[in-house]
């Protein structure tokens, strides 16, 4: 079994459908540069999930995971720190989402929130195929194909997360209770001692009769640290906290971070489908443009009029992008009528140059040696591999697929 620690390792994504925005920026690109130096991170482009919505339409997928990757390593996602890889170049997920399937209820797959959303969305063109049904499982795959514990989502993405837990715990069930587990499962615990065995004991009771999540977490940390224990005593000792088999399939957790909201120029929030974004590595002149044609409070019809900053959507900017002086001379003259709104919008806009500056040069370095970004990703992809190989063996093993 492996000797990954799920909860050391993140997992996450984004498909390649457009260009890269600030919203994308604020609300998860700058997680990602935090995450990648406080846990071992595996970032992916997931151009197969791009496929779920844009199947008829696939001549700009190569090119959009392309641009998107310069993105992320030109807003500080590091190689060297993080692993990188296109989704489409693990084929092993591929085989794990299959075994996955054997196991998964449709039922589960219909009741996900985001599935009835989407065929809402798409009644233009046909939605009724397994790719858009079994997005949730394909996303399982990719979570577990890894071993990873976290998985930082936002809330309305938590219903993903929680159904790859089912489907690990589903999993382990089946397939991680071997003849006599409750039996080696005792035999592991009296090895730990007779200070650790009471002490394990204890918290096993209060977690499996009180549903203790504390009593959980200090059990798994005090069975992590038995040097003396077999990893397989060590899978079985964690798989019996839950009344499971040994942990074949980690089960993954949300990490909810907190990510700034972005509003889009229209203060709505700043969207790829809409015309309301500010691009990732835009130009000055296009900022400049763009936050210019900002709407601004109804209510101002006149340049003597006083504003309600509160009411206006380029106020919003100032929360994200100016300090509190900068704020408070806003308030003031907004509402006395002291600036228009042009003025008002000058510092936003000249903090989002600044703010991409280091960005657009980061990207120069990528764009102009295209032979860096393959070797990147090449490296990349085979320790992705690697990993998954590794939990595919243990998979196909206990599901009885060794061969003849």
């Amino acid at each position: 079994m492996s000797q990954v620690e799920p909860h050391r390792r993140v997992v996450s994504g984004m498909r390649p459908t457009g260009a890269l925005h600030l919203g994308h920026y604020h609300g998860v690109l700058k997680n990602w540069v935090r995450l990648q130096h406080e846990y071992e991170c595996f970032f992916f482009v997931a151009d197969w999930h791009a496929l779920t919505t844009d199947y008829e339409s696939t001549s700009g997928i190569r090119a959009s995971s392309q641009r998107m990757l310069v993105d992320w390593l030109a807003a500080g996602v590091n190689p060297g720190s993080a692993t990188l890889f296109v989704q489409s170049q693990v084929p092993e997920i591929a085989e794990l989402h299959l075994l996955l399937s054997m196991i998964t209820p449709n039922a589960w797959l219909e009741r996900v929130p985001a599935y009835k959303d989407m065929q809402e969305r798409l009644q233009e063109r046909s939605a009724s195929t397994y790719g858009l049904l079994g997005y949730p499982l394909l996303q399982s795959a990719d979570i577990l194909a890894y071993r990873a514990g976290l998985v930082p989502v936002g809330a309305d993405q938590e219903p993903h997360v929680e159904i790859a837990r089912e489907i690990a715990r589903r999993f382990n069930f089946l397939y991680g209770r071997d003849e006599g587990f409750e039996q080696q499962a005792e035999a592991a615990i009296r090895k730990l001692g007779k200070k650790n065995a009471a002490l394990y004991k204890l918290l096993h009771s209060a977690h499996r009769t009180h549903g203790d999540e504390g009593a959980l977490e200090t059990a798994r940390a005090l069975v992590r640290e038995q040097a003396q224990l077999t990893l397989a005593d060590k899978e079985r000792l964690l798989g019996y906290l839950e009344g499971l088999g040994k942990s074949i399939l980690a089960e993954p957790r949300s990490l909810l971070t907190e990510t700034a909201r972005m509003p889009g120029l229209d203060g709505q929030k700043m969207s790829k489908s809409g015309s309301n974004l500010i691009p990732l590595r835009a130009e000055p002149e296009d900022v400049e443009k763009r936050v210019r044609t900002m709407h601004t409070d109804p209510a101002r019809i006149r340049l003597t009029d006083p504003g309600e900053p509160e009411r206006c959507p380029v106020w919003q900017l100032h929360q994200l992008y100016s300090d509190e002086s900068v704020r408070d001379t806003v308030q003031l003259q907004c509402r006395s009528a002291g600036w228009g709104c042009l003025e008002c919008k000058q510092p936003v806009i000249d903090a989002i140059i600044a703010e991409q500056a280091p960005i657009r040069e980061r990207a120069e370095q990528f764009e102009n040696n295209p032979d860096l970004l393959k070797r990147l990703l090449s490296e990349g992809t085979e320790k992705a591999r690697d990993e998954v190989r590794s939990t595919l063996q243990d998979v196909r093993e206990v599901m009885g697929l060794t061969g003849i």
